[in-house]
């Protein structure tokens, strides 16, 4: 059967197929765009409910110009101009839908789909957080505990403890924020949960960025660091969040929903000496009802507090230590010690050549002092 003569259930992925052939015999890049085309039909399905072609409208291109925004600006693992580059491959394949008649118009080829594609300065933008810098961001992390117990400070001991939890977390998964922490944009991404922990085989099970869940391994310090996290908070249930938010106004819109505004009202009303905040997580308690997890846009602006408290000024593009930094840190220190294999298995690539790829700086690095060792 002729897909192309059915134009109105042919799906995203199968049109793309065809598109592929037709490349091989055009100018041999399907290699290069296989890849970005196919992400562009997991985002479509997944992420915009829409499957076959002919569905397809501005806005659903347009999510997908934000989600290569996200991918350069929030999980910083693109560059602009890569982004720029996949949204090319998938309006000159939307072109080609409508030559061959599977679409009316090409719903790349407007402003709204193209406005939230993040500008090219010709920098790409990149973070490894150093040796020093991260020692320096995990110690002042603790001190900030014992401090905020000793009440020497003006921070609640249970934000403390979860802001270092935090931070160790990060440093030593290589988890990627949207895989830790809520994302609004993403109802599937709600925060780390409890339930997603497993303490004795140390490991956590992540929303991965395949959209599909992957295991992920932590080392014994974020193993100590989690343990005495879940003593202190004591969760009511396995489903509440690993790193619960301190936003009063998300906290009471949970509420709300689970339990009614009437309800929620009269429990402020009559709360006495006790503070808003305080008879909000009574009720979460109470209920059973979970907070939501802290975002990652919180977490991004815990990050750059911290960074400026514990006095660090870090080397590269950011004036703070960001989330993907940890992460590329992490893969950095085993490829540099000869285990890429590792590196990929910590960072979940799905490829060695990703891996090889993303630390391509460092296997040059080492072919030089290679050349240096040989040549004395």
């Amino acid at each position: 059967m002729d897909r192309r003569g059915s134009s109105g259930d042919t799906t995203v992925h199968d049109a793309i197929d065809d598109y592929l052939r037709y490349k091989i015999n055009a100018d041999g890049s399907v290699t290069t765009m296989r890849s970005p085309l196919e992400s562009f039909a997991d985002h479509c399905k997944d992420d915009r409910g829409v499957e076959c072609v002919g569905e397809l409208t501005d806005q659903d291109i347009r999510a997908y110009s934000e989600h290569l925004y996200d991918r350069v600006k929030i999980d910083e693992d693109l560059a602009a101009s890569t982004a720029g580059s996949y949204f090319a491959y998938v309006r000159a394949f939307l072109s080609w839908c409508v030559r061959e008649q599977h679409l009316e118009q090409n719903p790349a080829n407007t402003n709204t789909a193209m406005d939230p594609l993040p500008e090219d300065d010709g920098k790409r933008k990149t973070q490894y957080w150093s040796d020093e810098d991260r020692t320096q961001l995990v110690n002042y992390a603790t001190k900030r505990v014992d401090m905020a117990l000793e009440g020497t400070i003006r921070t609640d001991p249970k934000a403390a403890l979860r802001d270092r939890a935090i931070v160790v977390m990060l440093d030593g998964t290589g988890a990627r924020g949207a895989e830790l922490f809520a994302d609004p944009k993403d109802e599937k991404r709600n925060g780390l949960r409890w339930s997603d922990i497993d303490f004795e085989e140390r490991m956590i099970e992540v929303y991965g960025k395949s959209r599909e869940y992957e295991e992920a391994p932590f080392p014994a310090s974020v193993h100590s660091v989690l343990e005495r996290w879940y003593d202190y908070l004591e969760p009511p249930t396995d489903e509440w969040p690993v790193f619960p938010t301190g936003h009063y106004g998300s906290k009471e819109d949970v509420l709300t929903d689970a339990l009614g505004a009437k309800r929620v009202n009269a429990a402020l009303e009559s709360r006495g000496d006790a503070g808003k905040t305080a008879v909000l997580d009574r009720l979460h308690r109470e209920h059973e009802v979970p907070p939501p997890s802290i975002s990652k846009e919180g977490v991004r602006r815990l990050l750059k507090r911290l960074t400026d408290e514990a006095n660090i000024d870090p080397d590269g593009d950011y004036d703070y230590l960001t989330l993907h930094g940890a992460r590329r840190a992490l893969g950095r220190d085993l490829y540099a010690e000869g285990l890429s294999e590792k590196a990929q298995e910590a960072l979940r690539h799905n490829s060695i050549e990703t891996t090889h790829e993303a630390y391509s700086d460092i296997s040059m690095k080492d072919v030089s002092d290679t050349i240096d060792d040989v040549r004395g």
